[in-house]
């Protein structure tokens, strides 16, 4: 059995006798000597690079993305007898740590502070004496009410961080229920839940139900004072009416880690927006714990056993 490894990370596994692992770069199509691969890892192939591995490797039975979400994969066009499975959780500290630094951003207001250290300004009015307890406004942690759309692995780490610091965290998923200690509501509450919102946080995946699932009616929903924060996938945020309601004042603003075209294009509005903070596509990037989900799901191949985070189409 041939086993395909991307250029793209180290990858230091001990496979089973009979396993051969090969490492291809997912800048060039699959060598020719190599379409007879049964497995495939895929860690940022092009969708070019992905689309042609479809067409050729005519003997491939599994696929490992080590992205949580595995929809360029998906899109690729890869026979539906081929096992996909996901890198779900191998992002979970990594994402959540970054969507923790855009919010207390946001809180802290430091995307206007860098920019008043650019232009050498002395940003008085976002220093000295504070109140203990602002008023309309997101300004701290402390008791704020953060709502998590898409509460899966990513959600359940960073939660807890954000109650340490005072938050109020609910979840809202398709199904509801309580995970790791948080109350998770139906998508059906989101028009409840969401008038009370001072922080939104997007981890949603990039599906057909998905696509623009926050659009301008829930946008309209927010307080005026309320952050989106975006470190899922960004197809499913309506740009341009999320850009309306920052330059109207009917949210305060976004902070976006990931966008519906990347590299972000250099004309849109976003760029130019102060309370709109753009990193890119940065919070994940280091799948921690890849080796060992290969090898688990390897294993598992050769037994016959269910994989997993086998991805459904």
């Amino acid at each position: 059995m041939k086993l395909l490894l991307p250029d793209s990370v180290d990858l230091d596994l001990e496979v089973p006798p009979g396993v051969e692992a090969i490492r291809y770069s997912i800048t060039a199509p699959i060598p020719e000597e190599h379409t007879d691969a049964e497995v495939l890892v895929v860690w940022g192939n092009p969708g070019d690079q992905l689309r042609d591995a479809a067409r050729r490797l005519h003997r491939l039975r599994w696929i490992q993305t080590l992205a949580a979400g595995p929809d360029a994969v998906v899109a690729a066009g890869f026979a539906v007898d081929v096992v996909i499975t996901s890198g779900r959780s191998l992002h979970d500290l990594t994402v959540s740590e970054h969507a923790l630094g855009l919010i207390l951003a946001a809180a802290r207001r430091l995307n206007l502070l860098v920019r008043a250290q650019v232009g050498h300004r002395w940003a008085g009015e976002l220093g000295g004496l504070q109140p203990v307890a602002p008023t309309g406004t997101f300004r701290t942690l402390r008791g704020a009410k953060v709502t998590i759309w898409g509460f899966g692995g990513i959600a359940t780490t960073l939660a807890p961080h954000l109650a340490a610091l005072g938050a109020q965290v609910t979840g809202i998923a398709r199904h509801a229920g309580e995970r790791a200690g948080f109350t998770v509501l139906s998508t059906a509450e989101l028009p409840k839940v969401l008038p009370e919102t001072d922080v939104l946080v997007m981890i949603l995946p990039a599906t057909d139900e998905t696509k623009h699932a926050l659009g301008a009616e829930q946008l309209a929903l927010l307080p005026a004072h309320a952050w989106v924060i975006n470190v899922g996938r960004g197809a499913t945020v309506d740009e341009p009416a999320l850009l309306d309601a920052v330059r109207a004042g009917r949210v305060a603003g976004a902070a976006l880690d990931v966008f519906e075209t990347e590299p972000l294009p250099a004309g849109s509005g976003l760029w130019d927006e102060p309370n709109v903070i753009i990193t890119p596509h940065a919070a994940g990037g280091r799948p921690i714990g890849a080796a060992a989900l290969i090898v688990e799901n390897l294993a598992a191949l050769l037994d016959g056993a269910e994989l997993r985070n086998v991805v459904e189409r």
